[in-house]
């Protein structure tokens, strides 16, 4: 419960002690609360508001401990008593969304775009350092680093809780729409845990492209985000089996997909342009147009893998194209591609590198090889469903 609502949290704390830092302090401080109360009380009709009923009294105790910040008590106590909030500075395309406004601080040039994006990460989406570290193909102490020195960059620069607008609103969108999107792979595709789906967290991330394509209707990549997660929005009804367990994309029932977020995700893809977001949403496109797996338009899915590439080069997009590869030219000239990636160190700990490899070979007939490859993949998997689906594979390799 605390993962799904710590974000909103530590939002709506922020707006009133105007520090981060403090804010998430004091998120965790209600945790603690609830874990004491709860075991002897009970869990509340409402957890989530509990929550922020308990955080928000907390910021009134530290407002009430500083002399200085008088003048931010009588507005606490107004916003808790369910006045309006009390007025802020506000340019002519200003929203209210605290989540929204979070996210815009925590993306301030003030910080290095790495540092933006693992606090956002913490804040927003409740991830571990060992979680964002995963994500970013990085030491988890680099990460956690990055964390505390962002903290502490930010409330040195007082920097204000709110969503600009104007040059400074631009000056800090792809960061933004980097968070947004690592935020909605988190939930799509758990890096740890027992879930293989977490649609909380996918649901924040759509919620916020949705918001944002709204408040920057002339932003092509804004839209291209949208219909980006639009489209994977939609799968993820199939992606699972009753118990949980993964479903993989050739054996998904598409009756399950959602067919309304699909038409919202072309409706988008309409409005973007030609960006790296842009690019993945024709790709997920392509697999949302087609009826059966066995009609996917891989040569196309294959094409704008290219175009993607050139825009940001990635060893992580070079391996995805090689999957395209081999479902339009065959598996043969899918492992060369794969087998000039094994020495990327960027992919040493990630595990679909040797799952991809894996399917290759066992498509091949080297069903030894193809177990050997699995069983790596699984053992670098840190997501418990993956982990199984791995292993399953190694034990029916060869099996046709």
């Amino acid at each position: 419960m605390f993962r799904i609502e710590s974000a909103r949290i530590i939002a709506g704390v922020t707006r009133v002690v105007r520090d981060v830092g403090i804010a998430e302090e004091i998120a965790q401080d209600a945790l603690v609360a609830a874990l004491e109360r709860w075991p002897e009380s009970g869990v509340p009709d409402n957890p989530g508001a509990w929550l922020m009923a308990t955080a928000k009294h907390r910021a009134i105790d530290l407002v009430r401990r500083k002399e200085t910040y008088a003048r931010k008590l009588a507005e606490v106590g107004r916003t808790l008593e369910d006045a309006p909030p009390p007025p802020e500075p506000a340019g002519p395309e200003d929203i209210d969304d605290d989540l929204l406004r979070l996210i815009f601080t925590a993306c301030h040039p003030v910080l290095a775009a790495p540092a933006r994006i693992a606090l956002t990460l913490r804040l927003l989406g409740g991830l571990t350092t060992s979680e964002i570290a995963r994500a970013f193909l990085v030491p988890e102490a680099t990460v956690a680093q990055r964390i505390v020195r962002a903290r502490r960059a930010l409330a040195k620069a007082q920097v204000p809780f709110e969503v600009p607008y104007g040059s400074d609103r631009a000056d800090r969108l792809s960061s933004v729409l980097e968070v947004i999107y690592l935020v909605f792979n988190e939930g799509y595709s758990a890096t740890a845990g027992d879930d293989l789906v977490r649609p909380a967290l996918c649901e924040d991330a759509l919620r916020l492209a949705r918001v944002l394509a709204n408040l920057m209707p002339g932003e092509p990549e804004v839209h291209g985000l949208a219909a980006l997660l639009e489209f994977q929005a939609s799968r993820i009804p199939a992606r699972t089996g009753p118990d949980g367990e993964p479903v993989l994309l050739a054996d998904q029932n598409r009756a399950r997909w959602n067919r309304m977020l699909i038409r919202r995700g072309v409706d988008a893809l309409h409005r973007a342009g030609r960006g790296p977001y842009s690019l993945q949403a024709a790709i997920a496109a392509c697999h949302a147009m087609a009826a059966r797996y066995e009609d996917t338009d891989w040569a196309a899915i294959a094409a704008l893998y290219d175009q993607l590439l050139a825009l940001c080069p990635s060893p992580v997009v070079e391996l995805n194209r090689a999957v395209a590869v081999s479902m339009s030219e065959g598996p043969a000239a899918a492992l060369k591609l794969v087998d000039a990636l094994t020495g990327e160190p960027a992919l040493k700990s990630y595990h679909l590198l040797p799952s991809v490899r894996g399917e290759l070979l066992d498509r091949l007939g080297r069903a030894a090889e193809a177990r050997e490859e699995f069983e790596r993949a699984a053992a670098l998997a840190h997501n418990v469903r993956e982990r199984e689906l791995l292993l399953g594979k190694a034990a029916r390799a060869g099996s046709g």
